[in-house]
C-alpha cells in the first residue's frame, strides 16, 4: 500500500482492536489490555503493555492515587489527542510492574471491529 495514503502508520491486524476516539486511528490490541480496573486524569482506563501510533512526550514526575511516578503523556500521532501516560519510573517498590506500560483512558478509545 502506497505510505502517502495509509491512515496510519500501523495497522492493527487482530479483530479486537481499540482506536482513538476522535480519527480511528488503531491504537490497542485487545491482547496487550492487562488490566481493565484503572483510574486515567478522566475516569476509567485501562493498563496495556504497548499502544501503536503514539507519541510519547517529555518525561516527568507527576502524583498519582499510587504515588509519585515518573510518567511521559502519549498523542495520538493522527489527530495529537492526549489518549492517557506512559510508566516509565515507580518510586515504590509495589508499583515497579507498571514500568514501560501504558494507562490508555477509556473514553479517549472506542472498539473498532465486531467482537464475538
Amino acid at each position: 500500500m502506497d505510505s502517502s495514503k495509509r491512515k496510519h502508520r500501523n495497522y492493527l491486524t487482530s479483530t479486537h482492536i481499540f482506536s482513538c476516539n476522535s480519527c480511528h486511528c488503531h491504537l490497542i490490541d485487545q491482547k496487550s489490555i492487562i488490566s481493565r480496573n484503572f483510574q486515567g486524569r478522566n475516569g476509567p482506563a485501562y493498563l496495556v503493555d504497548s499502544v501503536s501510533n503514539v507519541t510519547i512526550g517529555a518525561k516527568e514526575e507527576r502524583m498519582l492515587l499510587t504515588g509519585i511516578h515518573t510518567v511521559a503523556d502519549i498523542v495520538c500521532n493522527q489527530c495529537h489527542v492526549k489518549i492517557g501516560w506512559k510508566y516509565l519510573r515507580a518510586l515504590e517498590e509495589p508499583q515497579k510492574y507498571k514500568e514501560g506500560k501504558y494507562i490508555v483512558e477509556k473514553s479517549r478509545v472506542s472498539k473498532d471491529f465486531e467482537w464475538d
